[in-house]
């Protein structure tokens, strides 16, 4: 009985092997044909060294023309009512805020905070802080907002930072850049 079992087991095995065909066409790679190159009418979202601070970049995605740029730092230069030791529970942090304006060109589209972020030599990258208070720096740059065609929003992102150090770049990483836009952070 074990034997038969086999047997026909064997049998289905081979009849599906069997089932294919060596006429099927088969892909044969092209020899010396370059790979197909991504075209785009966008140019490089990034240059070579990061932005100085007022240099915009100017980007577009899903029929918006978009242009940002970073118009200033600060650190330790405002002490609202709680530190940020205090807000998150560290030691040797402080507040810093980056000052942003972001102009829509064409379309219509939406801006928020959370595409920036600060980078350091280290390789740490910081986010925005999540809370905010009356008494941060003003203007504040929004959380959310939806802009038309010619509108522009200015203000300031306040990040949670270590306070004897200081960013090497403010970052900009929105989803429709393949690359982060960077701008420099002077020295202090």
């Amino acid at each position: 009985m074990r034997t038969r079992a086999i047997t026909i087991t064997a049998l289905l095995l081979l009849a599906l092997t069997a089932c294919g065909s060596d006429t099927e066409p088969r892909a044969t790679p092209k020899a010396n044909k370059p790979a197909a190159q991504k075209t785009t009418a966008e140019p490089k979202p990034s240059p070579d060294k990061p932005r100085t601070f007022g240099q915009e970049l100017t980007f577009s995605d899903d029929g918006m023309t978009m242009g940002v740029t970073v118009l200033g730092y600060e650190q330790d230069t405002f002490h609202p009512q709680a530190s940020a030791d205090e807000e998150f529970g560290t030691k040797g942090y402080t507040w810093a805020a980056v000052e942003i304006k972001a102009c829509l060109k064409k379309g219509t589209s939406g801006v928020t905070r959370y595409p920036w972020a600060l980078a350091y030599a280290d390789g740490a990258r910081i986010e925005p802080s999540g809370v905010t208070y009356g008494d941060f720096p003003k203007p504040e740059y929004p959380y959310e907002a939806k802009m038309k065609a010619g509108d522009c929003v200015r203000g300031k992102t306040v990040f949670a930072v270590p306070a004897k150090q200081r960013p090497e770049r403010v970052l900009y990483v929105p989803e429709a850049l393949e690359t982060p836009a960077e701008w420099a952070v002077p020295k202090a």
